[in-house]
C-alpha cells in the first residue's frame, strides 16, 4: 500500500506536533481565531524568500470595500504577461504573506508580474464575497496595463487549494463578462461540496487537510446549502464549460480533494477545453507550498510544471 513520500512524512509529523502544541486536534478545532493564528505563525523568515525585482502593495476598488493586493515584478521591462493568484485557505484563512514564497518564484521563474489578492474572508464574508472580490482584481488589473506594465492580451489566474477554485471560478466568469483570460493553473483546487468520493474517505484524517475540515470550510463560506451547487462556489456544476481557457490542474494522491480535481480536469475536456491533470504521487494537500528538510523530486517537478505550463500560455521561449 502506498505511503507518503518519508519527507512529507516528516512534516506531518512536524504539523501534527505544533497542532497538539497549540491545543488542537484539527485545524479547526479551536475555530476561526485559533486557526487564523496557527496558520499566520508559519510564514516563512525573510531570509528564505527569494529576491525580486520590485514589490508593491496597494489597495484597489473592490465590491466590499478596498481590495488589498500585492504586485511582484520580476523586471522592470513593459508589456509582460499577468498571472492573477488567489491564495488558498479554505476562503477562511491565508493572507498575502502565505502565497509569497510561491509568487516570487513564478514571477521570476517565468518572467510574468503576479498580483496577489488578499480577497475577504469567511464566515465573517460569506460566498459570494471572494469570488466577487477576486473578479473584481481581476478585472481591475486588465484595465491597468500601463500601471502594470503587462500585456492584457496575456492574463492567467491561478491558485491553491480555495485559491485554485477561486481562480477556475474567476475562469468561469470571465468567459462570459471578460477580460479575455490565457490560461488557469489549479492547484490541487476545491471544485465540489461532495464529501463522499472516494479520495475523502481515504484520506479522512491524518494526512493535514481532514474531511472534518473541509467540511467546516464550506459550512464557514458557503453556509447555504443550496448555494453549494452554484458554479461560482463549486464550478463543475458549471451547465456549460465550453470555451474556458487551458488549464493545468495538479492533484495530490493523499489530498481528500484528489478526486474532484481529477473530475473536473475531465469535465473540462470534455467540453472541448484544453486541460491536463497530474497527480503526484506520495504527496499531499498543500505540497506545492511546502518546504521539505531535504529536496522532494515530486515538489520540484510540480514546480517546473506550473512554470513550463504559464510559459507556453504566454507564449515565452
Amino acid at each position: 500500500m502506498s505511503q507518503p513520500h518519508p519527507e512529507i512524512r516528516k512534516a506531518l509529523d512536524i504539523f501534527e506536533q505544533t497542532l497538539s502544541e497549540n491545543g488542537l486536534t484539527d485545524l479547526c478545532s479551536g475555530g476561526v481565531d485559533a486557526a487564523r493564528a496557527f496558520q499566520n505563525a508559519r510564514k516563512l523568515p525573510e531570509d528564505m524568500l527569494p529576491p525580486i525585482y520590485k514589490v508593491e502593495n496597494r489597495t484597489i476598488p473592490g465590491p466590499g470595500g478596498d481590495i488589498p493586493i500585492r504586485i511582484y515584478r520580476p523586471s522592470g521591462e513593459q508589456n509582460l504577461p499577468l498571472l492573477m493568484w488567489f491564495h488558498g485557505g479554505g476562503w477562511v484563512l491565508g493572507t498575502l504573506e502565505n502565497s509569497e514564497l510561491r509568487c516570487r518564484t513564478l514571477a521570476n521563474a517565468v518572467g510574468c508580474v503576479v498580483v496577489s489578492v488578499d480577497y475577504r474572508l469567511a464566515p465573517e464574508t460569506p460566498f459570494p464575497g471572494a469570488i466577487n472580490d477576486c473578479a473584481a482584481a481581476t478585472t481591475w488589473a486588465a484595465s491597468a496595463t500601463k500601471t502594470l506594465g503587462i500585456d492584457p492580451h496575456r492574463i492567467a489566474v491561478g491558485g491553491d487549494s480555495a485559491g485554485g477554485n477561486l481562480a477556475a471560478c474567476v475562469a468561469l466568469r470571465a468567459r462570459d463578462t471578460g477580460p479575455n483570460l490565457c490560461f488557469q493553473l489549479l492547484v490541487y483546487p476545491i471544485i465540489t461540496a461532495d464529501f463522499d468520493r472516494p479520495s475523502y474517505i481515504e484520506n479522512a484524517e491524518g494526512l493535514l487537510l481532514t474531511r472534518n475540515t473541509m467540511q467546516w470550510f464550506w459550512d464557514c463560506y458557503v453556509p447555504n446549502i443550496q448555494d453549494r451547487t452554484n458554479p461560482e462556489a463549486a464550478p463543475i456544476h458549471a451547465k456549460d464549460l465550453s470555451g474556458l481557457p487551458p488549464a493545468l490542474i495538479l492533484a495530490a494522491e493523499f489530498d481528500p480533494l484528489r478526486d474532484e480535481a481529477e473530475a473536473y480536469c475531465a469535465a473540462l475536456k470534455a467540453a472541448g477545453v484544453d486541460a491536463v491533470t497530474q497527480r503526484y504521487n506520495g504527496m499531499i494537500h498543500a505540497f506545492f507550498m511546502m518546504s521539505t528538510e531535504n529536496p522532494v523530486d515530486e515538489i520540484a517537478n510540480a514546480s517546473r510544471e506550473a512554470i513550463e505550463a504559464l510559459c507556453r500560455a504566454f507564449n515565452i521561449e
